[in-house]
């Protein structure tokens, strides 16, 4: 009896693709409405009319401009303090270092209100570090742009950690031992394998990180205060247009939207696996 080759697979077709169990497609669809419509509603409720006269108002620009630059800069000291922190995390056996990984996830459940409250309490001109740096080099954070940056790389800096160690973790670790039986020194592991092989995992956790001090408000107001031009990124402009012209802070929070969905627009690859 001739027996028939079984059937060959397409390539890159998965098991599990198909038609969706009912009991999984109701709460699926519930949680993609509920992510949905929100958003829908911020378009439908958008006063079209006025939209270029609030996006084209000075102050709309200057918050923008001063959020972007903010989240930039945070994400690069995420990045600078971040990678290291990850590597130091994942790839060594210094004490306490499960609690160093616990406390470096504090930020992610701390409410951002009192976020903002810990680092008045330790950069602010009385805190337990800001006093010594307004005594001997004469700098203030609390309330000036520079607090910004502060507050925002506070509550992002985990995303990025996070993202890295994951990825050390997921690292085939015979790349690096064979550049070490090959003689290469821990410094030059690190920066022709280790670092290259990271560089995924540091793009996606940088976006993470870009999102989050882009959105960033409790810990920001509460550090930096509110001042137009010096500390009021586009969340806390919102928030103040909501209480005296909610129909502006539609449009703002509209400008905000726009932003975000660019930015996965042109990243998308780099955070969702393709199919």
């Amino acid at each position: 009896m001739i027996q028939r080759a079984p059937k060959k697979r397409r390539p890159g077709r998965r098991l599990n693709q198909g038609r969706a169990p009912v009991a999984l497609l109701l709460p699926s669809l519930l949680g993609l409405a509920f992510l949905v419509l929100p958003v829908v509603g911020l378009l439908v409720r958008t006063p079209w009319s006025r939209l270029t006269t609030d996006i084209a108002a000075t102050d709309t620009w200057t918050a923008l401009r001063l959020s972007l630059e903010c989240a930039t800069a945070a994400t690069g000291f995420s990045i600078f303090l971040g990678v290291p922190l990850a590597w130091l995390l994942a790839r060594t056996d210094m004490p306490g270092r499960g609690v160093a990984r616990s406390l470096v996830a504090v930020p992610l459940v701390l409410p951002p209100v009192v976020g903002g409250m810990a680092l008045l309490l330790v950069l602010g001109r009385n805190g337990i570090l800001g006093i010594y740096l307004d005594r001997w080099f004469g700098i203030t954070l609390p309330f000036t742009t520079p607090g910004v940056i502060v507050a925002e790389t506070f509550v992002a800096l985990p995303f990025l950690v996070i993202s890295v160690e994951t990825a050390l973790h997921a690292l085939d670790a015979s790349l690096e031992e064979a550049a070490a039986t090959s003689g290469a020194g821990r410094w030059q592991i690190f920066r022709w394998i280790t670092l290259p092989n990271l560089l995924p995992a540091i793009g996606a956790g940088a976006v993470l990180s870009w999102a989050r001090a882009l959105g960033e408000f409790g810990a920001t107001i509460t550090f930096a205060g509110d001042f137009p031009g010096t500390t009021q990124t586009m969340p806390l402009a919102v928030y103040l247009a909501f209480e005296d012209d909610p129909q502006s802070a539609i449009v703002l929070s509209l400008v905000l939207l726009a932003v975000s969905i660019a930015l996965l627009a042109l990243l998308r690859d780099r955070l969702f696996t393709r199919v």
